[in-house]
């Protein structure tokens, strides 16, 4: 039998509370998620791409279930040589299902075969995002409510080294 993958794409500089809620229940729904860190040359992240990736696989390192991974270019790209065919995204207001319905249409215009499913964002963490953890964190505000404890240290060496 072969398992329903769905592959969670975005930049987690840095990972929330809200992306993690995200990939746990896209886990009721999957038998597998692929988070895939975006390289994205256009934007100048706070922490790097294997950063990035490392705090991911030390908060996932028990689940087996999820994979994850760093990609270039177009997720359609990624998603076509990893024989992938949905998308797991997340929903918090009006404005995000504005963007993430065009790039879905562009998505499947690029692969016909992809589906993208939309998760809504719990509502406890549906007001989180990275840039305001990174905008709290560089005022020495407290973020451990919104980050795993790891993500904390890191926020703050990394703000310490700037």
């Amino acid at each position: 039998m072969e398992l329903k993958t769905a592959v969670y794409p975005g930049s987690f500089d840095p990972v929330t509370y809200g992306h993690i809620d995200l990939i746990e229940r896209g886990l009721e729904v999957f038998d597998r998620v692929v988070v895939a860190v975006a390289v994205n040359s256009e934007k100048r992240g706070l922490f790097s791409i294997n950063e990035r990736v490392a705090l991911l696989q030390e908060i996932f390192a028990s689940e087996k279930r999820i994979d994850v991974v760093s990609f270039r270019g177009l997720l359609v790209d990624y998603l076509k040589q990893g024989g992938y065919k949905t998308i797991l995204r997340g929903l918090r207001a009006i404005s995000d299902f504005d963007y993430e319905f065009q790039i879905a249409n562009m998505n499947v215009h690029l692969y016909p075969e992809v589906d993208t499913v939309f998760l809504m964002t719990s509502q406890k963490y549906f007001y989180i995002s990275s840039s305001v953890v990174k905008e709290v964190a560089q005022y020495g505000g407290d973020v451990s409510a919104f980050v795993p404890d790891n993500v904390v240290v890191a926020l703050k060496n990394k703000l310490e080294q700037e």
